[in-house]
Formats: C-alpha cells, structure tokens, sequence
C-alpha cells in the first residue's frame, strides 16, 4: 500500500541518482527513514534498529532490515529484494551489510555515500558499520558522508506531496478547533491534548513525528514536551505546539490561548508575533533566503523591544518525518544559506516567551511557496484567542 505512484517512485531515484553521480558515488547507504520512506514507501519504526536500504547506480534499490521488518516492507514499500539479517547473541548486522556489498560488487574499490545524520544510525552501529567495511582492510569501499543528499532533494514538494500537506493542515486546523472548545478554567490539559489529537486519529491522520507540546501556567513558556499535566486556572495561558499527520507530512501550528483576561504583556507581545509572522511570510518567496527571512522575524521582534524574550531560529522546511521530531533539517536563521524555492513548506513560528513576567505569546503556522510568493495553509485566525 504504497502512498505514491510506481511513476513518483522512479522519478525520484532518478533524481537521487542524478546526484549521486555528480559526487562520483557508486551507490547510497541510505539509513534515514525519510530516505527510505521517501524513496520506495517503506514505512516503519524499526529503524532503531540496524538496517540500511542501499541505492546503486544501477539496479534495484536493496533492502536489509531484521525479520520483524520483512513483511512491513512487503506490505508499504515498491521494494522487490529485501534481506534479513538474524537476530542473535552478539549479531552485527554490519556484518551481512558487507557481504551483500561484496554480492552486489559494491564494495572494493567503490565509493559508497553513507547518512550519517540521522536517527537511523546511532554512533555504536555507525561504528559496526566501519569496522565489517573498511577498519583494517586493504580491500575496501571509500565512504563518503553524503547526509544532506536526498534532504534537499526532499525539500521541494511534487504535486502529490503537496496534497499530503495541505491534508495535514486541515487536521491541523481542526485540532485547535476542538482544544479552543475544550479550553476553559478547571480543564485538565490531558482532556485537551485526547480531544486534539483524537480529531487528528478521527480522521484518518497519523501519530505526528514528535509529541503534542502543551503547557500552562509557567508551562507556557516552554516549547518542548514534558510528562505531567495540569489543571486550567480562572486566570491561565496555554500554550500548544501541534501538527496534523498525513501519510508522515506535516503541517504545524502554533499559538498561545489566555484562559480569563489577558494581561496587558500578552496582548503587546501578540501583536507582535503577528507582525512578524506576516512580514516573514511576505518574505517567504522564491529566490529569497531562509536567513533573510529570519531577518524580519528578528527585525519586528527588536523593534518591540523583545530581543531578549525571542529564539534565536523562527521556523523550519517540513514534510514526510519519522521521530523524534517533524522537523526537518533546514531552519530560519541568521546566515541560513538555503535558497527558497516553488513547491518547498515552511513552519513558520513566532515565540515570544518572557520570565521576567511569566508571559507566553506563540503563534506559528505553516506556508507552502508559490511561484510568486507563499500561501499559508491554514484558514484559523491569527486574533488571540481568549476562553
């Protein structure tokens, strides 16, 4: 049940291979789940574990995984050959990795591009990987880091993937309407974080590439997840950080809800995430920078005299993410070299947090770029929300 057509799926190894040659590469470990998702639909959590698609020149692409993964790849992915390595005392995956090289004459000689950023090989397999492959051996394969390779590949979205994201927007969009009906003083936050992410599950969207992020009272100002909830006060603020789910896209949002009165801190501090919100996204157009556009997040921000109380990134390119995280690799930030392209997404969040006052305004939502600008991808308002 692959998600893409078998035409999608070639389009974008030919891609990947038009790439690998112009780095001289006889073939790609690849060990990121986007990777493998992206190239032939593999869809799992088993990549904690050691395995590794490889993508030759030429041929099919291979795939070595253990036997609880075996029947997950023949059910989501295009994958024809798929090998397992035995779990065992003392197994190294790495190990049968080499000898299907050596089968696939890949492996003296050849130079072999290997993702070493990311969640699919830790530092121990990484090591297994070296050791069975080059530590020591005369006859060996060059390993070359190519990490970034089909990264930026996946920044610019095909039609189809486009419509994967706008999906997730609208079930982004519909779990803050149902925790603005939740919301109200003597709430549990669990029974806002069920009723967001049940609408998500509701209509047949996907667990997101990291936890809902909640938090009330001084919880507020922090945008990470942390175990415990909380019980809504007469006089609160709520801060959430969600995304709807479709076939693995994303499409965030962000934004602080005032449970009573909002003070007057909040309502400054709202009109500028808005501000900055919408000068980034006037800036969010091709030809233009992810580090430009960071320039009038911090330039609104600092003319309100928040310089202290914003992050030093505004956002990041989503799309199709496994955990620990929905992000994707390239963010806005000073400097940010990445150049905006037609068709890339783009979560955009403006997070104003100050402990000086125990204040938390965030907003954020997610643009898709256009051939002339961006679009944002959700209809909610940008207004405060109060309960």
């Amino acid at each position: 049940m692959p998600h893409f057509s078998d035409i999608e799926f070639q389009s974008r190894i030919d891609r990947t291979r038009k790439s690998m040659k112009k780095m001289n590469l006889d073939a790609m470990l690849l060990f990121a789940p986007e990777s493998q998702y992206w190239l032939t639909g593999y869809d799992t959590f088993g990549f904690c574990f050691f395995q590794c698609l490889i993508l030759p020149m030429k041929g099919e692409p291979v795939l070595l995984t253990r036997s609880a993964d075996l029947r997950q790849a023949e059910f989501t992915s295009i994958l024809n050959e798929i090998h397992v390595w035995k779990d065992r005392k003392d197994a190294n995956g790495a190990d049968d990795l080499r000898n299907l090289l050596k089968d696939m004459g890949l492996f003296e000689g050849k130079r072999l591009g290997v993702e070493l950023d990311t969640q699919g090989l830790t530092a121990k397999n990484w090591r297994m990987v070296k050791g069975a492959l080059v530590n020591g051996r005369k006859k060996r394969p060059e390993l070359v880091d190519a990490s970034s390779l089909i990264s930026e590949l996946r920044l610019v979205k095909s039609d189809a993937e486009v419509d994967y994201v706008r999906k997730a927007a609208e079930l982004s969009d519909l779990a803050l309407e149902a925790a603005i009906a939740m919301t109200g003083p003597g709430v549990d936050e669990g029974a806002i974080l069920a009723a967001m992410q049940g609408e998500v599950f509701a209509r047949g969207g996907d667990y997101a590439g990291n936890e809902f992020i909640i938090g009330s009272g001084e919880g507020a100002l922090l945008c990470r997840y942390y175990s415990g909830r909380r019980v809504l006060e007469s006089l609160d603020q709520l801060t959430l950080e969600w995304s709807g789910a479709w076939r693995r896209y994303h499409a965030p949002m962000m934004n602080t809800l005032i449970i009573g009165k909002p003070r007057p801190e909040h309502l400054r501090m709202r009109e500028a995430c808005i501000e900055a919100l919408i000068a980034c996204e006037s800036a969010l157009k091709p030809g233009n920078t992810m580090g430009m556009v960071f320039g009038e997040h911090a330039k609104v921000l600092d003319k309100y005299g928040l310089r202290k109380h914003r992050l030093n990134a505004c956002g990041y390119s989503v799309g199709a993410r496994f955990t620990p995280s929905w992000m994707d690799s390239q963010m806005f930030f000073e400097g940010a070299e990445t150049v905006i392209e037609p068709n890339m997404t783009f979560f955009l969040h403006m997070i104003l947090m100050d402990s000086e006052t125990g204040t938390a305004q965030c907003l954020g939502r997610t643009s898709l770029v256009t051939q002339d600008g961006s679009e944002s991808l959700s209809r909610a308002s940008l207004d405060l929300v109060v309960t």
